[in-house]
């Protein structure tokens, strides 16, 4: 099992439009082909105006075949150029749980 973290760093005051687009839009294509989705958050001390998304994945194998499908799906690419636009940068990470994770996922 691993987790990958998804950091979005949006332009000043756009957070909130990023958050409608994918609550109205994007959740809906995403959800069903990657599956399980740990969460979905938005900064409010720190760095601002982020982001950030986590799923979780049986192997490297699962997420690569799932996220290709994304991103060949059509509504995807519609999704996605509209909300490009909000994005400054983009941080992915491969979180490893420790030894005595035991957490199981459902989809």
């Amino acid at each position: 099992m691993l987790v990958e973290q998804r950091t979005y760093t949006l332009h000043p005051g756009t957070a909130g439009q990023y958050l409608k687009l994918y609550e109205t839009e994007g959740m809906a294509i995403q959800k069903p082909i990657l599956g399980r989705l740990v969460g979905y958050y938005q900064t409010e001390f720190g760095t601002l105006n982020q982001v950030i998304h986590m799923w979780a994945y049986e192997s490297l194998d699962e997420r690569a075949a799932k996220r290709a499908r994304l991103g060949a799906d059509p509504a995807w690419q519609a999704y996605i150029g509209k909300t490009r636009p909000l994005i400054i940068t983009q941080e992915n990470k491969l979180l490893i749980p420790a030894p005595f994770l035991t957490v199981k996922w459902q989809d």
